[in-house]
């Protein structure tokens, strides 16, 4: 028997100045994150880090942020803690410092666990904010959201090339003054928050669901949840593979500098940014399960094209996978939170959060891999994760329940 969809709307004006408020922090906040692989080539050089020793500071990073997202997530629905937002932004505006600064590897994975933690403390109360202000319009509200932070995440190759290539390692001590701005934004978002919690305590049930009465959640659900996780996992393990080695790729195989590199990595990210939304809003019409199915094995053939192409040809090709592969990106989000009203931050640390760690682990493999074949051989290999979203075809029809 297969789990209803949750599509029961909030009776709510849709706050767009809140979402684009919780946007521009989800932005800056994942900025910080983006340093991190935006300075993968300088260490690279000034410390002579091997494709493993990269890979184990994405692991680091990823890890640290999507396990303990959960972790925020059981806390943040049991007792909700709006000023835990600017706090987090906090923490990542010292871990800032200490990448700016770091003498040795010890101290770039300290740096980047603070940037984590950070992390994880945000995204599940972000995503609560963003449900709260959501009203009718739960697709679109999730994908403004999301893209503030792919944005963040796509601004990377731009901090590569404008920032660490000129100015070095010490260029992410000017991030503190985005970290800065993000805790005066989120204390904004914070202040909202609070008193939203105040009129309406955060407890959403299910359609029938007797007030007080705890809710239930059936094996099939669990079966769902478990699906969606192991496809974001499946997204993460491809997007680590470019987002952190086909920077490397190009300049082995085309001769390009680490600086021209940049380009190709932001379109396939900005491409991202335009896909999440684009996902976002088609999902209300044509079904969230539709659009996760889309995303992946349309991916598939681009992607096992994309190795074998000419340089000419790459743009093109990474600006298409880039759009497609992430129109599933809040969609996924939504249709977990549907499934489970009630536990919203639980929920979001598990797809956002845990999933995306597991896929850190992919850093860190692929970086084994790489150093023990080729980058050739990684970029093939990864050509073939995005069939593993056929799996989609087990979840609910959320079209047909929604009817």
């Amino acid at each position: 028997m297969q789990p209803a969809v949750n599509t029961k709307v909030i009776n709510q004006s849709t706050m767009y100045q809140i979402l684009f408020a919780i946007s521009l922090g989800h932005l800056l906040n994942d900025s910080m994150q983006a340093v991190v692989p935006a300075i993968f080539p300088i260490l690279e050089k000034t410390m002579n880090l091997t494709y493993t020793e990269i890979g184990f500071i994405a692991f680091a990073l990823n890890m640290t942020s999507s396990v303990m997202q959960p972790v925020f997530g059981i806390f943040s629905d049991r007792k909700p803690s709006p000023f835990l937002l600017p706090i987090g932004m906090a923490s990542s505006l010292l871990g800032m410092l200490c990448l700016a600064f770091a003498p040795n590897l010890f101290i770039v994975l300290l740096s980047v666990l603070l940037i984590g933690i950070g992390s994880a403390i945000f995204h599940p109360e972000g995503s609560k904010v963003a449900f709260l202000a959501s009203g009718s319009k739960r697709g679109l509200s999730q994908a403004i959201y999301q893209v503030g932070g792919n944005t963040g995440n796509s601004l990377a190759p731009i901090f590569t090339a404008l920032i660490f290539v000129p100015l070095g390692q010490k260029g992410a001590a000017w991030f503190t003054i985005l970290a800065a701005i993000g805790i005066c934004v989120l204390i904004y978002v914070s202040t909202w928050y609070r008193n939203k919690l105040k009129e309406n305590p955060f407890k959403l049930k299910s359609k029938g669901q007797p007030s007080g009465e705890p809710i239930k959640i059936t094996s099939a659900v669990k079966f769902a949840i478990i699906l969606l996780v192991f496809i974001t996992f499946a997204r993460s393990w491809y997007s680590a593979g470019i987002g952190n080695y086909y920077q490397f790729y190009l300049i082995k195989s085309y001769g390009l500098s680490i600086k021209s590199t940049q380009l190709y990595l932001f379109i396939f990210m900005i491409a991202g940014v335009i896909g999440t939304f684009i996902g976002g809003t088609l999902a209300d019409r044509f079904g969230k399960r539709n659009m996760i199915l889309f995303s992946l094995v349309g991916t598939f053939p681009l992607a096992l094209l994309l190795p074998h192409i000419s340089l000419l040809a790459v743009i093109p090709i990474l600006f298409l996978i880039g759009i497609i592969s992430s129109s599933s990106f809040s969609v996924i989000v939504v249709y977990a939170q549907e499934l489970v009203p009630g536990k919203v931050g639980l929920v979001s640390g598990l797809i956002v959060g845990l999933a995306f760690g597991m896929g850190a682990l992919g850093a860190v493999l692929l970086g084994v891999i790489a150093d023990a074949t080729s980058l050739n051989f990684i970029m093939n290999l990864c050509s073939f994760l995005p069939l593993l979203g056929l799996v989609a075809f087990m979840l609910p029809n959320d079209r047909k329940k929604s009817a």
